[in-house]
């Protein structure tokens, strides 16, 4: 489920907020769906408890997750999670590699079908009519 890189010069936490996000934005984890408790998830990858509670408390101040006092964490709702901020921030990353895909010779109709080939992966279908 979680495949950490010990090497890298990401922190391990941020690499479990990544990896849960990227779990949560795809629907493989559904609304209300309970996490692994920090001990259990600990024992598993070998890490600190520690660095599990941190990424967990990040991902719920990112609205991606709640807590509940003597349960556990579940995943929100994915509609809560929208992050004005955070899509700002995702918005120039994609600038800035579409202007490179764009200059190394892709072209627009390549990257609408890699844009549409990624759409149809995500679980839902639902389509989001935000004019800009």
């Amino acid at each position: 489920m979680f495949d950490l890189d010990v090497r890298s010069r990401k922190p391990i936490y941020e690499q479990l907020v990544d990896r849960f996000k990227e779990l949560i934005i795809s629907e493989v984890m559904k609304k209300d769906e309970k996490l692994p408790s920090v001990r259990v998830l600990a024992q598993q990858l070998t890490i600190n408890p520690n660095t599990i509670q941190k990424a967990y408390r990040e991902l719920e101040t990112q609205g991606y997750i709640y807590s509940i006092k003597g349960k556990g964490s579940f995943v929100s709702e994915t509609t809560h999670v929208v992050n004005t901020e955070k899509l700002e921030k995702v918005q120039k990353e994609l600038t800035k590699l579409i202007l490179e895909a764009l200059y190394l010779g892709m072209t627009v109709q390549e990257l609408q079908t890699l844009v549409e080939e990624i759409e149809s992966t995500i679980g839902g279908g639902e389509q989001d009519d935000r004019s800009e």
